[in-house]
């Protein structure tokens, strides 16, 4: 084997092959020789050039890249200060004034909206559950006997929605359903996927990604909440008929505009867009006269509109909606 490796590498006379042949040989039988070191003894074949120059090539072409590959930079975007801010809606109304003549009138038909009602997240996310798909007293009834069943509203915990068996729940008016929603947040909480701190720290795409996990919260609930219990300022509810009804009124257009035409239409509110919302319900509270009845919620999935209702949901937003100002 050894002859025919060196004989193909080294095309030579067959004196200086034998020779060759018969030294390595003796030097490969001697226990302590070292290995053949072909680099000193050989000379490289044409193939064994070409590998070589490759190689070379891809060393020196790696070392003097000037564009070498950066890594990703994974950018964290900073919370803006919530609406309950002092000066904060003041700073809000003074940019929508600015920015869209449209809603100056509506600005100034209407009291600056209030933002200083507090509750924890859990507390507020369990209320939005127990509201949903009820109307204002049926829902305010079952909220109460909640609250009785958990000593309070500082007892809304997720250990004492956890201890609450479907039973007990289903005897104050909540639905298995519903039942399952709150014990699937409570259990979030439980096992630290969520938490009231984490809540309040993520950023608006991380915290809509993370409750919409939840069972029974869908993107309406979470925009609401987002609003109305954290006063984040730069939240634009798509989905919500109300505020879709006030942009089509304000912009005058024919047909009410779809969730995916709000982000443009509302754009130049950026970053208050959780205030320019807000002008939109009272915009369109105003439209209906003096019932002061007027479609709000979504007709877009879980966690909002009634199931199997058709058409546009009604409820009074100012009562429906938890810590509206």
């Amino acid at each position: 084997m050894g002859e025919q490796t060196i004989s193909h590498l080294v095309p030579q006379s067959t004196s200086t092959s034998t020779t060759t042949t018969n030294t390595n040989a003796a030097a490969s039988s001697s226990p302590s020789s070292p290995s053949l070191n072909t680099s000193n003894s050989l000379v490289p074949t044409n193939r064994s050039k070409k590998r070589l120059t490759q190689n070379q090539n891809h060393s020196s072409t790696s070392s003097e890249n000037p564009n070498p590959k950066k890594p990703r930079i994974h950018t964290i975007t900073p919370l803006l200060r919530p609406l309950s801010t002092d000066g904060e809606v003041a700073a809000a109304i003074r940019h929508l004034r600015s920015v869209d003549p449209a809603l100056v009138a509506v600005i100034d038909s209407h009291d600056p909206p209030n933002f200083q009602s507090f509750h924890p997240p859990f507390h507020c996310l369990v209320r939005s559950i127990l509201y949903q798909q009820l109307a204002f007293k049926a829902a305010a009834s079952v909220y109460s006997r909640f609250l009785s069943l958990c000593g309070g509203e500082a007892g809304v915990v997720p250990a004492a929605v956890l201890s609450l068996s479907q039973h007990q729940l289903r005897q104050i008016g909540v639905s298995p359903r519903k039942s399952s929603y709150l014990h699937d947040l409570a259990r979030k909480y439980h096992t630290g996927i969520l938490s009231d701190e984490s809540i309040v720290s993520m950023d608006d795409r991380s915290l809509f990604s993370m409750l919409t996990m939840v069972k029974g919260i869908g993107a309406w609930s979470v925009h609401m909440f987002m609003i109305f219990s954290l006063h984040r300022p730069d939240v634009l509810p798509v989905g919500d008929l109300g505020v879709r009804k006030g942009v089509q009124i304000l912009n005058g257009l024919e047909d009410v505009p779809r969730p995916s035409q709000m982000e443009q239409l509302c754009e130049r509110w950026r970053p208050y867009r959780s205030v320019g919302a807000w002008y939109m319900w009272r915009l369109i509270e105003n439209k209906a006269g003096s019932t002061g009845v007027v479609p709000v919620g979504s007709d877009m999935g879980a966690g909002s509109a009634p199931v199997g209702v058709s058409g546009p949901q009604f409820v009074d937003p100012i009562q429906m909606l938890p810590n509206i100002g």
